[in-house]
């Protein structure tokens, strides 16, 4: 297990501590995971790595997550606001804007829908280890989980904040992988986990 994940379950479990009974999130729930978003590269690679033991342990359930996997991507594909010969997403503000309104009621591919849990969890992306408890936002609000601290105080969410250095180090650590790999930008779970041609 990589520093970084160490670092990110060990803050996440000190919030979760703190948060009590305002943090709702259990096998079953799955809001959080209808819809895409940006992955870092070592996201990306963790997931492939994920697939791969699974592959390995539980071929069955390997080959749901790719069978999802190319639904997914054949529904994304047309609109993809990228390279989707790379998976890259374009970093410009027109797609930036577009990525907005871009498969919001898409499911993760790596989601059972059946049991509403995540097929990959010890290899998810940073983003889904830190949903949930309240996290300071780019305009240094805490934005929390819609569906948790619902009765909670201000004071009482803010007591409950995740470590606010974890982007930081998220963005150091996501920039030495993408340095020592010659990567750069960001994908999609869907886009990480297809089938590579050879």
């Amino acid at each position: 297990m990589s520093d970084l994940i160490q670092i990110v379950d060990a803050a996440v479990a000190d919030a979760y501590h703190r948060g009590g009974h305002h943090l709702v999130c259990k096998p079953g729930c799955s809001q959080c995971c209808i819809g895409v978003f940006p992955i870092a590269n070592e996201d990306a690679a963790r997931l492939r790595e994920g697939l791969e033991a699974l592959t390995q342990s539980d071929p069955e359930k390997a080959h749901r997550i790719r069978k999802r996997v190319a639904e997914s991507l054949t529904r994304l594909d047309p609109w993809f606001p990228g390279d989707r010969t790379t998976g890259i997403l374009n970093e410009d503000y027109e797609a930036a804007i577009l990525f907005e309104e871009f498969a919001n009621d898409e499911p993760c591919p790596v989601l059972d829908l059946d049991h509403g849990t995540c097929d990959l969890y010890e290899h998810r992306p940073i983003l889904c280890r830190t949903f949930g408890p309240p996290m300071r936002t780019a305009e240094d609000n805490l934005a929390t989980c819609e569906l948790c601290f619902i009765h909670a105080t201000p004071e009482e969410i803010a007591a409950c904040e995740l470590d606010p250095t974890i982007p930081a180090k998220e963005e150091a650590s996501n920039e030495a992988f993408n340095a020592a790999h010659k990567l750069h930008g960001q994908t999609l779970i869907a886009y990480a986990l297809r089938e590579r041609q050879s």
